[in-house]
């Protein structure tokens, strides 16, 4: 362990503390249903910490908190952070099953949840047929089975503080995020202190340069690595103010946000900026926005320049991951290269690799690797998958890139979406962003297919703009393609779809359509 690692740091107290004192008027969070300033979020973070002692909760005990976004998800998350109790954000939308192997895998001791997802919890503890404590915005009751559930509110409502945070340090483990499960079972990726406060420090500081005017809304919620940062981590740490909402951001409430509470940093992903555009957006609602921002998956170029000039505000497009907690690639406010994923956020260090262990020339496919300050230490419980992503200070991310003479890094797709086709190594994105810049397309997702003497061609998967029919558009797609990208990686099959199978975060999930039918 480094020496400079080894300093006393609590992330809670770091993100509540100095805001608590010198602006403890100013609104930190706004929900579907309420308000919390500085001051009061403090009290409540310090109250829930002495309170999840009192039920019998330990020091490095770990809790899961799978709840909509709203300010108890803060509360909870800072305060068990700041009774070194290693909180696990866990995804709502997932099935019972996901939930039970999570909660199984963890060895969790409490799970905090959301009213609307007590039930589903109640299940899996009586299942599991174990001591684990259920916390719910429901209240104190008892259910079937004598199944008691503890009351939320008055955890964090109590007159009972914990004033000062237990003893931990900037390598000390902190909390977890589980990923999405997409290759095999979701992981828990493990994150130190001082992680939360460099995603600050780096990117959002560095590349966004936010202040304590701003007021920022992610679309991304607070269980996801994007999402934490963007509603949690960077508000707080310079004072600002976050929107939250519970719902799935739809095009009109994520315009209802912004219009209605002067939103200045924006936070999407390529789907939905998509249906956006789609939409019949009125410029004067979006008349606040500094800034917007955008990962989960590359943002066309397309998308890119016309969210810009729609808006009239940039719109930065970068890549982050679970495993390094944000962004870590990222266009500039005064360099933007659309379509790319744009230049290393100061701090890390980048490289793009071969199949033989060599370094890509420029223009070159590779496998990007990085290292930097935000980086998780492991995953939980799997030996082998760390070992396998974790090589040394790397982090081998599974995407494919090139970086171009001026230092530029452009998505090329998932190491396992590559194709070749006719011997040269294809980028799924470059032809599903060559059909995106079709009038007639809301989004395409590309993928390879064997033909009949058993060789690998594209095949694409297109979802259609509203009023738009199929009808003889595959021969006019086929020429679009073909005009903006070397021929031979036009699309051979073509299907037609009302929707893409994605993930949570948007991310399109092309194993899927790998499938054959």
């Amino acid at each position: 362990m480094k020496q400079e690692d080894n300093k006393e740091f609590n992330a809670a107290y770091d993100l509540i503390h100095k805001n608590s004192i010198k602006i403890p008027d100013k609104i930190a969070f706004i929900d579907d249903d309420q308000t919390i300033n500085y001051s009061n979020l403090s009290k409540k973070v310090k109250s829930f910490s002495n309170q999840i002692f009192k039920l019998g909760l330990k020091e490095k005990d770990r809790i899961i908190i799978c709840m909509f976004d709203c300010i108890n998800f803060p509360i909870t998350f800072l305060g068990s952070i700041w009774s070194n109790i290693i909180p696990i954000c866990v995804n709502t939308m997932l099935p019972k099953q996901d939930l039970e192997y999570m909660l199984r895998d963890s060895q969790a001791k409490a799970v905090i949840c959301s009213k609307d997802l007590l039930e589903v919890f109640i299940e899996i503890k009586n299942s599991l047929d174990n001591e684990t404590l259920i916390i719910s915005e429901e209240g104190e009751k008892v259910t079937t089975n004598n199944n008691k559930v503890y009351d939320l509110s008055f955890l964090i409502n109590s007159n009972e503080y914990n004033l000062n945070p237990s003893q931990t340090f900037e390598s000390s483990e902190c909390f977890w995020l589980y990923s999405s499960g997409s290759t095999g079972k979701p992981k828990g990726t493990i994150h130190i202190h001082k992680s939360l406060k460099n995603t600050s420090t780096y990117y959002a500081k560095k590349i966004l340069k936010i202040t304590s005017e701003d007021i920022f809304f992610s679309a991304a919620k607070l269980f996801f690595a994007y999402g934490l940062g963007n509603a949690l981590t960077f508000p707080l740490s310079i004072g600002g103010t976050s929107i939250l909402s519970k719902d799935r951001p739809t095009v009109e409430i994520v315009n209802n946000k912004i219009k209605h509470n002067n939103v200045t940093i924006f936070f999407g992903v390529p789907t939905l900026y998509a249906a956006m555009l789609n939409s019949n957006l009125k410029t004067e609602d979006f008349k606040s926005l500094r800034l917007s921002v955008s990962a989960g998956e590359a943002l066309p170029e397309h998308l890119c320049n016309k969210w810009s000039k729609t808006i009239g505000s940039n719109v930065l497009d970068g890549i982050g991951s679970t495993e390094m907690l944000h962004i870590f690639i990222s266009n500039y406010i005064d360099l933007i290269t659309p379509g790319s994923s744009g230049k290393p956020v100061p701090g890390y260090e980048v490289r793009l690799m071969k199949e033989d262990n060599s370094e890509a020339d420029m223009n070159e496919i590779g496998e990007l690797e990085v290292k930097g300050p935000t980086s998780a230490i492991s995953y939980w419980n799997k030996p082998e998958k760390t070992e396998a992503t974790f090589i040394g200070d790397w982090v081998k991310t599974g995407d494919k890139y090139t970086k171009d003479a001026n230092g530029i890094y452009k998505y090329c797709g998932r190491s396992d979406d590559m194709m070749k086709v006719s011997g040269q190594y294809v980028s799924p994105f470059e032809i599903e962003e060559a059909l995106q810049s079709h009038k007639y397309v809301l989004e395409a997702a590309v993928v390879g297919k064997k033909d009949k003497d058993e060789l690998l061609k594209p095949k694409a998967f297109v979802v259609l703009n509203d009023n738009n029919n199929a009808t003889n558009l595959e021969k006019e797609l086929t020429a679009h393609v073909k005009k903006i990208l070397t021929p031979f990686k036009y699309p051979r099959w073509y299907e037609f779809v009302s929707s893409l199978p994605k993930t949570a975060t948007g991310k399109i999930q092309r194993y899927k359509l790998r499938i054959e039918k």
